[in-house]
């Protein structure tokens, strides 16, 4: 049987480091600290058994420490962290160092915060390409956080690396509360053209209107992406506890269900499990 696989969610202790980002008022919902076990349960109830915990910060040590908890965790099967892509031949080492540490094994590939960098084509620079490249030689994954008006930048870039697999997080976060697609879906399908692209029906709710959303409203992003993509492509994520600021987990996965109500139960399947085992190469999903 399939494991159920929740493909991106975080946590975050605010007493350990500081999180600018959830300085202002509309982050006031998901101000405090999560850990794992305010996930538990929740994902329990959802039928979920393994996870994938993303990291939150540019920090070498919150991947260390995501390694080390996931390390003695029953629920999270891998770990996306973070590298300096820009540091030439050291983040080969950097990997290393990772991998060598409690948990090392569960690291299953890369991320960074693209979206807030001012350079559009910052995918594109040659020492972040270096970078990239070394992250192929690991054996791991790149997660593709970028906006909609990154996405040419990310285009060109996943053709320049075809030995590299990428995910792409959240649709690239289409202006759903707006209801506007285009360019955005153009743009999606001509990233879902190359085969080394993998992405994540995720972080949808929160791109939509917080007080209001409705599933209708995600339908035409969702469907977009199951055309591009196919079933064998497309994994499901939460984006918990970010989600929580328009949506609870149990709302988010019956949201996910009902987008994807009419694949087959093999293709859900693929969804909720099957893709983020093959793109991540996740060892065994916890049993839960």
């Amino acid at each position: 049987m399939t494991p159920r696989i929740d493909a991106h969610h975080h946590v975050w202790d605010l007493a350990r480091r500081p999180h600018h980002w959830l300085d202002g008022p509309e982050s006031a919902a998901i101000r405090r600290t999560f850990g794992l076990g305010d996930l538990a349960g929740q994902a329990a109830a959802a039928g979920v058994t393994g996870t994938v915990l993303v990291q939150v910060l540019p920090d070498l040590a919150e991947t260390a420490e995501f390694l080390a908890l996931a390390a003695g965790s029953e629920l999270v099967a891998g770990v996306v962290g973070w590298v300096d892509l820009t540091e030439g031949d050291a983040v080969t080492e950097r990997l290393a160092a990772l991998r060598s540490g409690p948990g090392g094994e569960l690291l299953v590939g890369v991320r960074h915060l693209v979206q807030g960098e001012p350079d559009d084509r910052w995918l594109c620079r040659p020492d972040v390409r270096r970078g990239l490249a070394a992250v192929a030689a690991a054996g791991l994954s790149y997660d593709l956080l970028v906006l909609p008006h990154q996405l040419p930048a990310a285009v060109d870039t996943v053709r320049a690396l075809p030995g590299l697999s990428f995910v792409l997080d959240h649709l690239a976060k289409p202006p759903i509360a707006a209801g506007v697609t285009h360019p955005w879906a153009g743009l999606l399908r001509e990233l879902a053209g190359a085969p080394n692209v993998y992405a994540k029906l995720s972080g949808l709710v929160t791109e939509a209107d917080h007080a209001g959303w409705t599933v209708a409203a995600l339908r035409p992003y969702a469907e977009t992406a199951l055309a591009a993509f196919g079933p064998g492509r497309l994994m499901f994520g939460s984006d918990w506890p970010v989600c929580l600021l328009a949506a609870s987990y149990g709302e988010v996965v019956a949201a996910a269900e009902d987008l994807t109500a009419a694949l087959t139960p093999a293709e859900r399947a693929e969804v909720f499990g099957g893709v983020a085992a093959r793109a991540y190469r996740l060892p065994a999903a916890p049993a839960g």
